[in-house]
């Protein structure tokens, strides 16, 4: 039993479990952002009251394609938030911080393995370095 407690208190388990709420509500508000105020702004200059609306029928079967127009919208502002309010910041933030470390290792130039800055022979081909 200590051991299913530790494992729902652990951090990372917590942590995701806020973001998929978090991700959810985020969602709703967009659909409904895209379905009360988008959809309607677009569908008024293409003379249609709003997307939902728009179906076609093939066999007696209706095919309603204005209501993939609205999720298909609501997923592209969720996508374009998620980038540019999430992804490029943070990739923004690594390389910054990524450039600021000093450098402590190295290529051999002989086996292309990774080794301390300062050696004078490769600990994997034992080929002479160069000193740096």
């Amino acid at each position: 039993m200590g051991g299913f407690k530790k494992f729902l208190l652990r951090g990372n388990l917590v942590e995701l479990a806020v973001a998929v709420v978090i991700g959810t509500a985020f969602g709703a508000l967009v659909t409904t952002l895209v379905s009360s105020f988008i959809t309607p702004l677009i569908a008024a200059i293409g003379g249609k009251p709003d997307f939902t609306a728009l179906y076609f029928t093939l066999n007696g079967s209706k095919f309603t394609y204005g209501v993939f127009l609205n999720a298909l919208l609501s997923f592209l502002i969720i996508a374009a938030v998620v980038y540019f309010l999430v992804v490029k910041p943070v990739g923004a933030l690594l390389d910054r911080t990524s450039r600021t470390k000093e450098a402590t290792e190295r290529d051999c130039p002989a086996c292309l393995s990774e080794i301390p800055i300062r050696a004078t022979r490769c600990k994997f081909c034992t080929s002479e370095l160069p000193a740096t």
